[in-house]
């Protein structure tokens, strides 16, 4: 069978990694961020994609306690053999409630652009999204928040990126009128989130909604690492990983059936 590559090739002196040679196109000459950027659009970064994909990623690298980093910060403790384990483990948890909402916040606002672009202006579209929702008894993905209330600091801060680097565009302004009507309607300021913002900002920089979670992904496996190096510097013995394991085991109650 003849299988067929654009990613990467090598030969005996040779290494060709989307269509540039790697030692001497890529290597030293751009960052993490932008072979990613590389992968999914086949063309290196404009100057201005490369600052904003790069604070996109920065800005959901680390936050903190949160399922992924406890779930590898446990496999550490049951694995310390596998670091990779223990990074994948966090990954796995990467879903609706962390991280995943982007992709669903890209989905919404590509998609009611490709069937209400021609013919609603941003007031119409965010209206119906929020009627088509409410019908439907599904959330508006982007919203909410159990810390940043009513504002999510990063979201004010990307924001004002993309404005400057030219990609607060008609995604991220359908998103913020969705927001307006939706605090209107609650009564109340509803924090929109990171997520959500970064969801509308790569939709902005035309980026198919089915890889947006892609990005996420690679930014949490890098801020992994610093749970993983926190457990090996504090001790297996002392680290959160053994706290929380040793905190389960004292707090559980085995209940014997008779069967």
């Amino acid at each position: 069978m003849d299988f067929k590559t654009k990613t990467g090739t090598s030969s005996k002196n040779d290494i060709q990694v989307y269509g540039f040679n790697l030692t001497e196109d890529l290597v030293g000459n751009i960052t993490l961020a932008d072979m990613a950027f590389l992968g999914a659009k086949h063309r290196k970064p404009t100057e201005n994609e490369s600052k904003m994909l790069n604070a996109l990623l920065v800005a959901i690298c680390e936050h903190g306690f949160t399922p992924s980093s406890i779930s590898t910060r446990l496999t550490y403790l049951g694995a310390p053999e596998a670091v990779q384990a223990s990074i994948a483990s966090g990954l796995l948890g990467a879903g609706t409630v962390y991280l995943g909402a982007m992709e669903n916040v890209a989905e919404l606002l590509q998609t009611t652009y490709q069937k209400h672009g021609d013919n609603k202006d941003t007031c119409e579209m965010a209206a119906t999204v929020l009627k088509e929702q409410n019908e439907a008894g599904l959330q508006i993905p982007g919203f909410g928040h159990p810390v940043h209330k009513p504002k999510d600091p990063r979201t004010t801060k990307l924001f004002e990126i993309a404005g400057d680097l030219g990609f607060y565009g008609k995604h991220s302004k359908l998103l913020t009128e969705i927001h307006r009507q939706f605090c209107v309607l609650k009564g109340k300021t509803i924090t929109l989130n990171a997520v959500g913002a970064i969801g509308a900002i790569m939709a902005d920089m035309d980026m198919d909604y089915r890889i947006v979670k892609s990005f996420a992904v690679a930014s949490r496996a890098v801020g992994l690492v610093a749970h993983v190096v926190e457990e090996i510097e504090t001790g297996r013995k002392e680290g959160a990983g053994q706290q929380i394991f040793d905190y389960v085991e004292s707090h559980t109650n085995y209940e014997v059936i008779d069967r």
